[in-house]
């Protein structure tokens, strides 16, 4: 077994501090990552507090993993030694159901492995995420990092990036379509800059007037204060899609009436509580869609890193030490951030 350092949390009420831990010695088609960078996510603080009821202690959390390959099985082939690689929130799938064999592994239907707080196939235990020193993980569960990306501010986009990337592709967002995004956090920036990149009219809707100016410096046409209601009513039956990554209770309606006829909503952002329900007569009178959206498969993330790559883009991000993350996720809890802090993981003491 390789040992192992990190940061993690031994129960919901534990602040994050120093772990040490086992990692499974690489196998023949496994890659050892030594971590440089990983990004904060909301679905860290969740896990870390047991916001969702599923975790299990201790927990070392990070799915935002951008580092260096140190070892390769000797049946490897996709990467090797030196190569600058990612690992998002999945590190295995069973790789035999329908959703796998066309390569939707978030949707496996016999259950994904996240990065941290998931089964791990090969041992049995749990799986630790990317605050930490190294990682081991199947060739085909890591990612390359293009040349052109900066290291440190790609790694939100293994689960920012592909989070908002995904619904965009899927339902076809480009130009000529009017695209509104809910919320300008994480995940909203980084839905803005792929939205605008794919040359859809771009409309921000967010609660915080001061959030104006980032709004238009990330790429939006548009920023409405969606507590202004004649300004929300002016958009009405006018959006071809709306990417909603507010992950706190609000009411839905609020949006949907925003949609065109057969125009579609897609819930990105994970609540702990659920959000009221919408209306069903605003739905049903224009025909319209209220979907959600789990992160991508591997060879769309891929696809999303090389987009960014082609188009320069990365999350916007405020550096942290290690020592740093308990004070990061009670400003994380506050918005007081812009808009991904991601560690330095050479600050690991």
């Amino acid at each position: 077994m390789l040992q192992s350092k990190g940061y993690g949390a031994t129960s919901a009420d534990d602040a994050l501090h120093h772990l040490d831990f086992q990692r499974r010695d690489p196998g023949p088609h496994d890659v050892q990552i030594q971590i440089r960078y990983c990004g904060v996510c909301h679905s860290d603080l969740h896990t870390v507090r047991n916001e969702w009821g599923n975790t299990v202690y201790p927990v070392v959390p990070g799915h935002e993993i951008v580092g260096r390959v140190v070892a390769v099985g000797n049946h490897v082939t996709r990467h090797k030694i030196d190569d600058i690689v990612g690992v998002g929130c999945m590190v295995d799938s069973c790789q035999r159901c329908d959703a796998c064999g066309i390569g939707l592994e978030q949707y496996c239907e016999n259950g994904f492995v996240g990065t941290y707080n998931g089964e791990e196939m090969h041992t049995g235990g749990m799986t630790y995420g990317g605050y930490s020193d190294s990682i081991v993980v199947h060739e085909k569960f890591v990612l390359r990092v293009p040349d052109k990306l900066d290291p440190a501010a790609a790694a939100p986009l293994l689960c920012a990036g592909i989070t908002t990337y995904s619904p965009l592709r899927h339902w076809k967002v480009g130009p000529g379509q009017k695209v509104g995004v809910v919320g300008l956090g994480g995940l909203g920036h980084m839905g803005i800059k792929l939205a605008h990149a794919m040359g859809a009219q771009v409309v921000l809707f967010t609660t915080s007037p001061n959030k104006r100016e980032d709004g238009l410096r990330l790429g939006a046409d548009e920023v409405v204060v969606s507590k202004d209601a004649e300004a929300m009513a002016r958009h009405q039956n006018s959006f071809d899609f709306i990417l909603n990554t507010v992950a706190a209770p609000h009411s839905l309606d609020a949006f949907l009436v925003l949609l065109k006829r057969e125009g579609t909503m897609t819930l990105v952002g994970a609540p702990a509580t659920p959000h009221p329900s919408p209306q069903v007569f605003n739905l049903i009178m224009k025909r319209r869609h209220l979907a959600g959206s789990l992160i991508g498969g591997i060879a769309e993330t891929q696809e999303m890193l090389d987009f960014c790559a082609e188009h320069g883009i990365v999350s916007d991000i405020e550096m942290i030490r290690m020592d740093q993350i308990n004070e990061a996720y009670e400003r994380m809890l506050k918005s007081d951030v812009k808009y991904r802090f991601v560690i330095d993981m050479a600050t690991l003491a």
